[in-house]
């Protein structure tokens, strides 16, 4: 097992609450609130790490999901509305989860 020096324990914990935070979100949307918080006033402390991929992920992630709900709920009216809501909560569960995966395993994510 890997030791992890002290900086990198801390970004490794940091990055871990982002993901937990983000994962809640789900069900309590202000944690993605502050997740994203986190990732821009940390962003400067994970530059040149593995946490840096982990960070854009979830930066990336967050303003999508953002933008596909304020659609979804822009379209509402026109009854496709809950299908595009549903398809981007599959759509956040799906980043949450590949990008915890990636965490786990202490793989950057590739970025596209």
């Amino acid at each position: 097992m890997e030791l992890l020096d002290e900086n990198e324990r801390r970004l490794n914990n940091l990055t871990l609450t982002v993901y937990i935070l983000q994962a809640v979100s789900l069900l309590v949307g202000v944690t993605g609130i502050v997740a994203v918080i986190i990732n821009y006033v940390k962003r400067d402390d994970v530059r040149g790490t593995m946490y840096e991929s982990h960070f854009e992920w979830q930066i990336r992630t967050f303003w999508l999901a953002l933008l596909g709900y304020v659609i979804g709920f822009a379209t509402l009216w026109l009854l496709v509305g809950g299908v595009v809501l549903f398809a981007v909560w599959v759509w956040y569960i799906y980043r949450v989860v590949k990008g915890f995966l990636y965490f786990n395993d202490r793989k950057p994510l590739p970025l596209q």
